[in-house]
């Protein structure tokens, strides 16, 4: 009797700390960003739970007060929350980054980036990472939507 209480107390506090009030890893939340640090972000997820947005996941203008929505990109087993603006899982993060250069190239027809551009440009025009840039324009190439040119990307009509 006494070991399947204490079986119950430990998956009891297991699948507490694992679903932190229900949150899970992947879940879309709504953020609002309540202080910077060295780290990123301190931020109030849910207006209930206190989470982390590293610098390292901010690709846009960020300001304490500003509120937006992010997602669970992990439950620390201190019980601490890491947070994205962008979804997690590699496909998902793929698609949306290329769903992000599809608007842009709807916009004019191409995309005065490449390859070759610098990360800083990249950063700038689309708020992602070089690499996630390759990684979406790769996709859309091989899905034949975008053509590659010297200078910029068009979109296949």
């Amino acid at each position: 009797m006494e070991l399947q209480d204490g079986l119950y107390e430990d998956s009891q506090e297991n699948s507490q700390d694992e679903s932190q009030g229900g949150l899970q890893e992947g879940d879309q939340v709504n953020l609002k960003i309540v202080e910077q640090t060295p780290l990123g972000y301190n931020v109030l997820i849910d207006d209930e739970f206190d989470g982390l947005l590293f610098n390292s996941e901010v690709y846009q203008d960020i300001e304490e007060g500003m509120e937006t929505y992010g997602y669970v990109k992990k439950i620390r087993d201190d019980g601490k929350i890491d947070v994205s603006l962008r979804p997690q899982g590699f496909r998902n993060v793929i698609d949306s980054d290329a769903d992000v250069i599809m608007r842009k190239l709807d916009e004019k027809g191409y995309l005065m980036l490449t390859d070759k551009s610098s990360p800083e440009s990249i950063k700038f025009r689309l708020q992602m990472s070089k690499k996630a840039f390759k990684r979406a324009i790769g996709g859309l190439y091989k899905d034949k939507k975008i053509e590659l040119k010297q200078d910029r990307i068009e979109l296949i009509k």
